[in-house]
């Protein structure tokens, strides 16, 4: 055989061997650990309701808009989970602080842009605060991903109110759910305090009634 022709099969042999190892061996073994180890993580970290109807993902966020739900924080993207990522815009934007629009001269503001000051406002309004009350930051910002499944006890807990209203039950009882769904720091060191609106909102049905549709 020629030179050429050894070169050739060695580089083929090679070329298999890495394919069965890479495409195939490793694939196929780190799969099976992950289904052996952790499941629940590997195939997606569904949540199911009540009825057993798979309502989404604990690590990705969903838009809630229903009075009787913990709405979650802004997104960029509408928590399009095709579509990952923020606004971009860095904390010295006038569109981030004030949500203006492209054109000065435009009046109608972008809501995908829409400012702190416009979203303070819309969450003042929407949970009957007063026009200075203090509003959680996470009302007002927006994760780097725009699927953030979590909000803090604080902005949580800030919407007791209106959900106690919509559902007409006592508001220390919706307080008390939520603090219940409280998550604490990862190894207690990491991280902040946090709430699951998905888990939050199905423990709120579980209490009151009522059932999330997927």
């Amino acid at each position: 055989m020629t030179t050429t022709g050894t070169t050739l099969l060695v580089a083929l042999r090679a070329t298999l061997v890495t394919l069965v190892l890479t495409g195939l061996l490793y694939p196929l073994a780190i799969t099976g650990a992950a289904q052996l180890g952790f499941s629940d993580r590997a195939n997606g970290s569904l949540v199911v309701d009540p009825h057993g109807q798979e309502v989404g993902s604990e690590l990705i966020g969903q838009a809630f808009t229903a009075g009787v739900y913990v709405h979650g924080r802004p997104s960029a993207n509408g928590y399009d989970a095709s579509s990952s990522g923020g606004t971009n815009l860095s904390t010295t934007s006038a569109k981030l602080r004030d949500g203006t629009a492209d054109d000065p001269a435009t009046p109608e503001v972008d809501e995908s842009f829409a400012g702190a000051r416009q979203l303070a406002e819309a969450f003042r309004r929407d949970n009957e605060l007063a026009a200075d009350a203090e509003v959680p930051v996470d009302a007002v910002t927006r994760s780097a991903s725009g699927l953030d499944p979590h909000v803090s006890p604080e902005m949580a807990l800030a919407q007791a109110p209106r959900i106690a209203a919509a559902r007409r039950v006592d508001v220390t009882r919706v307080a008390a759910v939520i603090r219940e769904q409280v998550l604490g720091r990862e190894l207690g060191l990491l991280g902040e305090e946090r709430v699951n609106v998905l888990a939050v909102n199905l423990a709120l049905d579980r209490m009151f009634g009522a059932t999330i549709r997927p």
